[in-house]
């Protein structure tokens, strides 16, 4: 009589898989009618945005989407929350992080030689004392929660709404504070749009300073907000100033990767001393438990930067991978106007915009006052 060997169980693979297959499945459905919701939004503010009256004013896409987002979130959306709620989250968390990561495709490390190292020393000490005196100004003077203060801080130093995204999932911001952030942000980078041109030629017509078209570039790019306002406020003077504005630009967004790291290794350090620094209303930031946590998306954006750099893509697909960004990041910010009420930015008052305002008033002189001395030194 034979004995019989037991055999080891094995893990019923197939039946795994089809129980993964099914949670996949449940998932998706649950995302798919926010994901349309927002990439409705999203496509309409992008075929808007190519209405002429809207370029040459520099109203992005984005701008839009966050608008139309708040529209459509203040009337009919509370009536399909409970439908669409899965897939608009998804659309401004993991959405905005892919759109950062392929933000990296707008720009090379060339970029950096063409506006040379007095570019870069110039965009740095804007962003770091625009930072600063926003975090400082706005937790000792306004007396705001840090969180906002920090989102108002990122938005003015670097690149307007798309860094106030950006630095969202690093200080965890409410909805209602990123709202007021980008409200800041687009109120006085529009306002810069048409004041700097207007500054160039009362200083030119009466020979106040020496600025030439190309300095006039690198002071806009320096300190304007969003880089379509930028672009709208070189256009106006020409096209040599338009160029160099936006490469100034470009390099001041190419610091946000940095910028990040360094803010995200900031508030651990913070939370380890005051946990205040990182929570509120009982919802508190991982990294107060732990070592500092590195932002994956600002990797990916320099690693997509430094791809683009090294290895240079057709011209057509870097523009199809633009183009797809720009969805993305309309995508992001369609879902948080959906989950932003009025009432939420009515409640924070009138001093987000005050500080906004001094940072504004900041960029304008102070940014001249620091392109003019370390032009001055460096040259």
């Amino acid at each position: 009589m034979h004995s019989v060997t037991p055999t080891k169980h094995l893990p019923d693979t197939p039946a795994t898989a089809v129980k993964w297959a099914a949670s996949a499945s449940r998932r998706l459905r649950q995302l798919v009618p926010g994901l349309a919701l927002s990439g409705v939004l999203a496509f309409a503010s992008i075929h808007m945005s190519q209405i002429d009256w809207l370029q040459s004013n520099g109203i992005s896409a984005l701008t839009l989407a966050i608008v139309l987002g708040m529209v459509v979130g203040n009337t009919i959306y509370p009536g399909i929350g409970a439908m669409t709620g899965a897939g608009v989250t998804f659309s401004k968390a993991n959405l905005l992080r892919l759109g950062i990561v392929l933000y990296g495709m707008r720009l090379t490390f060339q970029d950096i030689g063409n506006v040379g190292w007095t570019g870069v020393a110039i965009d740095a000490t804007v962003l770091c004392s625009t930072f600063a005196l926003a975090y400082f100004l706005g937790t000792r003077v306004f007396g705001l929660d840090r969180r906002t203060a920090m989102l108002i801080g990122a938005g003015s130093s670097i690149c307007g709404a798309a860094a106030v995204m950006a630095a969202e999932p690093v200080v965890r911001g409410r909805a209602e504070q990123v709202m007021v952030a980008v409200a800041t942000v687009v109120v006085f980078g529009t306002l810069s749009m048409f004041l700097y041109p207007v500054l160039y030629h009362l200083i030119t017509h009466h020979q106040l300073v020496e600025l030439s078209p190309n300095a006039y570039g690198v002071y806009a790019g320096s300190t304007i907000h969003e880089v379509a306002q930028v672009v709208a406020a070189g256009r106006a003077i020409g096209e040599e100033a338009a160029d160099t504005a936006v490469i100034a630009k470009m390099v001041r967004v190419m610091m946000l990767a940095p910028f990040l790291i360094f803010l995200s290794g900031w508030l651990s350090r913070a939370s380890a001393n005051d946990a205040d620094a990182v929570c509120g209303e009982g919802q508190c930031n991982a990294t107060r438990h732990g070592g500092m946590v590195i932002p994956w998306f600002a990797l990916g954006f320099v690693a997509v930067a430094g791809l683009n750099s090294l290895a240079p893509l057709p011209v057509a697909v870097v523009k199809q991978v633009i183009d797809i960004d720009t969805v993305l990041l309309a995508m992001a910010m369609a879902g948080l106007g959906l989950t932003t009420h009025v009432s939420a930015i009515r409640k924070a008052g009138i001093k987000p915009l005050a500080l906004g305002a001094v940072l504004f008033a900041w960029l304008v002189c102070g940014g001249f006052a620091i392109n003019a001395g370390i032009t001055a030194l460096l040259i």
